[in-house]
């Protein structure tokens, strides 16, 4: 399992908060629609600041509350929200608790489906805070879906991926093989005790960005494991404190209005 079920999102480092932690930034529930009918869940929060736009890809659970309350960390730290849910074609509306059983729905995920769901959320965020040119952040699968956007989707402005899939999912290239193909700003934060994505391929990545030369930042915390950002306990507090000074300088450089 890839991560843990009542874990909640690390807080963003104090210094770094634009709003108070406690009020003003709760997320809210929408139900959207994708261009082929399709409706879905996402969760939005909205920033004070607004400083830019954020489109959240879940792990494997889809709109699970960890990422409603990540939506709400992103809009703590000055920058407007939005969270979707993969699983409206087969699991209908979320958003998705303990119970969910994720394994049989991510198994007809298909790529081209979730980019859609994303385009609609990311015009939803527009519609709703003025956020123009959002980038993604994903985790372990939303990983691999936010490179995958970086290559396909227009008009984002960077992409960063958790402990992303690299390699062919879905029937697809994965980030590796399509490294040439992405146009944006590409952040990927990544643990070195990772037995899902060794660190070999973590820098045959880093090697094909170079090589096509896409800007590019790779970050691999040598401890830890696979999910380390959703950990409970603060156990790899360090790490995710450090992934999150390393996103929002990213998000600041290359994202915020």
């Amino acid at each position: 399992m890839c991560f843990e079920f009542d874990a909640l999102p690390p807080l963003p480092p104090a210094d770094l908060l634009r709003a108070p932690m406690a009020g003003g930034a709760g997320a809210e529930l929408l139900e959207l629609e994708s261009a082929d009918g399709t409706h879905f869940s996402a969760a939005l929060a909205e920033s004070p600041e607004g400083r830019g736009g954020i489109v959240i890809l879940p792990d494997v659970r889809g709109l699970y509350p960890f990422y409603s309350d990540l939506a709400e960390r992103f809009a703590q730290a000055g920058y407007h929200a939005i969270a979707l849910d993969y699983f409206g074609r087969t699991a209908g509306l979320g958003p998705r608790d303990a119970d969910f059983e994720f394994r049989s729905h991510v198994d007809q995920l298909q790529v081209p489906q979730v980019q859609a769901d994303l385009t609609a959320a990311a015009a939803a965020l527009r519609d709703r805070t003025g956020a123009a040119a959002p980038a993604t952040v994903g985790f372990c699968l939303g990983g691999f879906q936010s490179f995958m956007a970086g290559a396909d989707v227009p008009g984002l402005s960077a992409v960063i991926g958790f402990y992303g899939l690299l390699v062919s999912r879905f029937g697809v290239a994965g980030p590796i093989e399509r490294a040439a193909d992405i146009r944006y700003p590409l952040l990927g934060l990544f643990g070195g005790a990772d037995q899902a994505i060794p660190v070999e391929q973590v820098e045959e990545f880093d090697d094909a960005l170079d090589g096509a030369d896409v800007p590019h930042e790779i970050y691999i915390y040598p401890d830890a494991p696979h999910s380390f950002f959703d950990r409970r306990h603060e156990e790899f507090a360090d790490a995710s404190e450090d992934s999150w000074r390393r996103m929002l300088a990213f998000l600041d450089e290359h994202t915020a209005a």
